[in-house]
């Protein structure tokens, strides 16, 4: 029977002779204690504000000078969690063009949405004159649109009620079970063994049905 490989020719199915999926915190020698900001280069203050502010609702929290480089200046927004991402921008015209991000580069952003308004956003998108797209990813469901830079956007959304402090649990356990039951992908009935194996309740949220699969592309 043919395996699946991934992108490096190994099985994709096996974990053997790979770095090990674990949700146990590793031996090294720092320990990070969470996301504390990204930084991106921007294009101008104005289209920045327009898309993170007014299309995604994320608050303009502070603005200065970039420390580094005065003659930019420093937006920081917060995601909805406390959690900041910051642009230095500049004054330079936009360009919407898809970018095509090479080794080291950012290939996207992915920002959370919560379940219950999933379908008010893609609607409001939309009625915004946003093109979008929209997969069931096997462990989360996304829309995927683009900035006005042409950097690509991820609004996911937890298909169960997952706590965030054992996110990381959930996902390495439903890994085991794809691997488990010899499957490509993680899918629903991973993440519910992987809820159920850890004594949690297994709560789906309503959600559209949507394009799945290694075929489709964000």
């Amino acid at each position: 029977m043919a395996t699946d490989q991934d992108d490096t020719g190994m099985d994709a199915n096996s974990d053997t002779e790979r770095a090990p999926i674990d949700a146990a915190r590793p031996e090294s020698v720092i320990s990070t204690t969470g996301t504390d900001h990204v930084t991106l280069i921007g294009s101008n203050e104005e289209d920045t504000i327009s898309f993170y502010r007014d299309v995604l609702g994320m608050s303009l929290v502070l603005r200065q000078p970039n420390l580094d480089d005065p003659s930019s200046t420093h937006l920081f927004f917060d995601t909805g969690d406390g959690r900041i991402i910051t642009f230095f921008v500049g004054d330079y015209s936009s360009d919407e063009s898809p970018q095509r991000p090479g080794v080291g580069a950012v290939h996207h952003l992915a920002f959370s949405l919560d379940p219950e308004s999933f379908v008010e956003a893609k609607e409001s998108l939309r009625e915004a004159g946003y093109r979008f797209s929209e997969f069931d990813r096997g462990a989360f469901h996304s829309l995927y649109t683009r900035d006005h830079n042409g950097l690509t956007i991820e609004l996911a959304t937890d298909k169960y009620e997952i706590p965030d402090d054992r996110r990381g649990e959930v996902l390495a356990a439903a890994h085991h079970n794809r691997v488990e039951r010899g499957a490509e992908y993680v899918d629903d009935e991973d993440l519910e063994a992987a809820l159920e194996g850890l004594d949690m309740p297994v709560e789906r949220y309503e959600l559209p049905d949507a394009a799945t699969g290694s075929a489709v592309d964000g």
